[in-house]
């Protein structure tokens, strides 16, 4: 894909984070992905952080989602290339200090196969 392609990719990705739309978000995944975030580790420990395959992640947001049904994501920088896209945001979360955070998309085929987050 170009990186015009791929900025395109992570605002629908926004888009559907921000409207809570967790069938059009776990769409834009590969079957096989891998998703890693230091929240995952926190509330999952098990997982190591890592969550594998679109029904995990799935689960993953529609439980952020009941748990924090007020979370949305301000974009603040999409930078893009043919196979992966940097995109920094701010998490704005009820009754929690808003906290900048960084995530790395891995693209193939126009499909999500990786994702990891990274933050405080």
């Amino acid at each position: 894909m170009s990186a015009s392609e791929n900025f395109s990719l992570a605002r629908a990705w926004l888009k559907a984070f921000n409207a809570h739309d967790v069938e059009a978000l776990v769409a834009l995944y590969a079957e096989d992905c891998t998703h890693t975030s230091p929240k995952i580790r926190v509330l999952h420990p098990e997982t190591g952080g890592k969550l594998v395959g679109k029904q995990a992640l799935a689960k993953w947001w529609r439980e952020a989602i009941a748990r924090l049904p007020g979370l949305k994501y301000e974009e603040t920088a999409l930078t893009a290339d043919g196979e992966r896209v940097f995109m920094e945001y701010l998490r704005h979360a009820p009754g929690d200090p808003d906290m900048p955070v960084a995530e790395v998309l891995e693209v193939k085929g126009g499909k999500i196969v990786a994702s990891r987050v990274y933050h405080g």
